[in-house]
């Protein structure tokens, strides 16, 4: 009982701290040090101690994606400082006209996404045009993290095809395909796409309606108009990063995103190097921006390290893959607790699905049917407050607050994949 009350309570915990801004690096090794102390945990002996298990997670998520947040920020921060985030925002408000503003950022982050970028630089790489285009719409900044995270983690991150790992995994233990179960994939997604957008719309125009507008803040980037450079100067540096990513993807895995992200640096910098305002300024603004982007993620991850290795989590994971009842019911539950608890839709499914695949295709579960069921179910509980991908939207990159932001990327991140995680289960019990 002591061992769920510490998982239980070091997890809420880090809920209400992380809500109420209290820094990372203080707040997710407090609650790891209280899940561990109530769990019997020792502190520095035995071979699961609380400093190693820690670090062990903090540094090994470092390990696997230093170099992506370094080259994301500063490609981000290029397409800031060069003005080409401007230039192609303007030139989509000149094409679509200000109410489309809000469409032309969920629709960059949904494209990247679907190619095969990192939820995380895609980010990186967006929000510099997502903050002109609300700058010029005059929006309420505290949407741009909403605005993003659903382009990238609702419809697209969990859908028949995309190449993102929270498609890819049930691949290994359930031998389906990228296209699992994609009739019912397309309803779901188009579902969330129109209802999301419709309530992203809803919430941004309430807003503005009660007198909401952009605020700008000194930490803007301000470039002179005559060092616009041509919208596409822009925008080819975005495709050289979706293409090479789409085509060394099932060669290089993540690590493409290297090789594709270095050459949008190159080719953002061949392109636009006339139209640098302060090159070095950029860079070292965009390689503090990457260190407390990964750090702040790699923080929680940390405290999802210890969380795993308690006994109540253990017992947790237990309960949760034999659940009776409805087979897809009882996946959808075990996979949603497991990655709400560990912050992270791909842990939730690593853990989850080496349990329940053999367990519910023994039952004679189609497993096309439980494949796009525990894709969908990762992509939900996963964006609680200390989700890494939430922390590193909301803070690092658009340096808002979880009080201001989060509530808009609760009702798009978490309640909207849910609903459509019921419609598709619904759609598999019918037909």
């Amino acid at each position: 009982m002591l061992s769920l009350i510490g998982l239980v309570g070091g997890l809420v915990l880090l809920i209400v701290l992380t809500i109420r801004g209290m820094n990372l690096f203080i707040a997710a090794p407090l609650c790891a040090l209280i899940v561990a102390l109530t769990n019997h945990i020792p502190m520095f002996v035995g071979d699961t101690n609380f400093v190693e298990t820690y670090m062990s997670g903090f540094t090994g998520f470092i390990a696997s994606w230093f170099f992506m947040f370094l080259l994301g920020a500063l490609f981000g921060k290029f397409m800031e400082d060069t003005g080409a985030a401007d230039s192609v925002a303007r030139w989509i408000i000149d094409k679509l006209g200000f109410k489309q503003a809000v469409l032309a950022v969920v629709m960059a982050c949904a494209i990247l996404t679907y190619g095969g970028v990192s939820l995380f630089v895609v980010a990186f790489s967006v929000y510099p045009m997502a903050l002109s285009l609300f700058k010029d719409a005059n929006l309420p900044r505290r949407f741009i993290p909403a605005t993003m995270a659903f382009g990238s983690v609702t419809f697209t991150m969990t859908s028949a095809g995309s190449p993102e790992i929270q498609n890819w995994i049930p691949i290994k233990y359930l031998g389906t395909s990228p296209f699992a179960a994609w009739e019912v994939s397309l309803v779901v997604a188009v579902f969330m796409a129109c209802f999301g957008y419709w309530w992203l719309k809803r919430m941004i125009g309430k807003a503005v309606a009660n007198g909401e507008h952009f605020e700008a803040r000194e930490t803007d980037p301000e470039i002179p108009e005559r060092d616009y450079p041509h919208p596409i100067t822009g925008l080819i540096p975005l495709l050289v990063v979706l293409v090479l990513s789409f085509l060394l993807h099932d060669a290089l895995g993540h690590m493409a995103l290297i090789v594709a992200l270095t050459g949008g640096v190159l080719s953002l910098m061949a392109i636009n190097f006339s139209h640098f305002h302060d090159l070095p300024k950029a860079v070292n603004l965009g390689t503090t921006g990457a260190l407390v982007a990964i750090g702040n993620t790699a923080a929680v991850v940390g405290f999802g390290a210890i969380a795993k290795n308690t006994e109540a989590f253990q017992q947790t994971v237990e309960i949760m893959t034999h659940i009776p009842g409805n087979e897809l019911i009882g996946a959808a539950i075990a996979v949603s607790v497991i990655a709400g608890l560990t912050g992270s839709a791909s842990g939730g499914q690593a853990i989850v699905l080496p349990l329940v695949g053999p367990h519910y295709l023994d039952r004679g579960v189609e497993p096309e049917e439980l494949h796009r069921i525990v894709a969908i179910s990762s992509g939900a509980l996963d964006s609680l407050p200390h989700n890494g991908y939430v922390v590193t939207t909301i803070r690092a990159i658009c340096q808002e607050t979880h009080k201001a932001a989060y509530g808009s990327v609760a009702a798009l991140t978490v309640i909207v994949p849910l609903i459509g995680l019921a419609m598709a289960i619904a759609l598999f019990s019918i037909f």
